[in-house]
């Protein structure tokens, strides 16, 4: 391997250690209170590594909102082929809700999940290329969820009472507002139960919303 190469590596590995770092520190304390110190420290570098990558903390958050999205939406699309692809296994009615959770799970999957995500809704609102970013990644999640609904009613011959787009939104809401709002009554701490707990909560919401929207 070249030295170019080497440093290329180096280099490609530090930024992901810092944005790592960044993705815990943001969602444990928010943009605002969050420093360059505290990502540093948690990533293990100094402040040269960190301004050699990232010209500000700004600057940090917007290419990791843009990572969380990219994630997310390739994350729900990998798991749409997977479902989609096995056309032997057989299929009931009953099973929509638990294939549009095991789809809609990709996006708010974990405690510091839900909380990043919340804080980039935050900062959305405040910070025009934040919500541009976050309304892209929107579309592109409400999408891909549209999509395995359309394919599953083609596929398992499933009627709805709402087109694909209109459902594919209300399960992104109902998800996601109930993952919040699960945080916010203290069902779910950051043990692996707390986590399993955070599931359920929404899950319980989705199974509700998928049975309203079958014929």
């Amino acid at each position: 391997m070249t030295d170019a190469k080497v440093a290329t590596r180096s280099r490609e590995n530090t930024r992901a250690r810092l944005m790592e770092a960044a993705f815990e520190v943001f969602a444990e304390v928010g943009l605002d209170a969050a420093s360059v110190e505290a990502v540093c420290e948690r990533a293990g570098f100094t402040r040269g590594a960190f301004y050699s990558n990232f010209d500000s903390k700004d600057e940090l958050f917007l290419q990791l909102a843009a990572r969380v999205a990219s994630d997310r939406v390739e994350a729900v699309q990998a798991r749409i082929d997977s479902l989609v692809a096995d056309r032997s296994e057989a299929f009931d009615e009953s099973q929509i809700s638990e294939i549009l959770e095991q789809v809609l799970d990709v996006g708010a999957d974990d405690r510091l999940g839900v909380l990043l995500m919340s804080e980039i809704r935050i900062r959305a609102l405040r910070d025009p290329d934040v919500a541009r970013a976050f309304l892209d990644q929107d579309a592109a999640m409400q999408r891909s969820v549209a999509k395995i609904i359309t394919d599953i009613g083609a596929l398992k011959g499933i009627e709805f009472r709402v087109d694909a787009e209109q459902a594919a939104r209300l399960m992104l809401i109902v998800w996601e507002s109930s993952a919040v709002r699960a945080l916010i009554r203290g069902v779910a701490d950051e043990s692996l139960e707390g986590e399993k707990a955070l599931r359920a909560a929404a899950s319980a919401r989705l199974n509700e919303v998928a049975r309203l929207i079958l014929c």
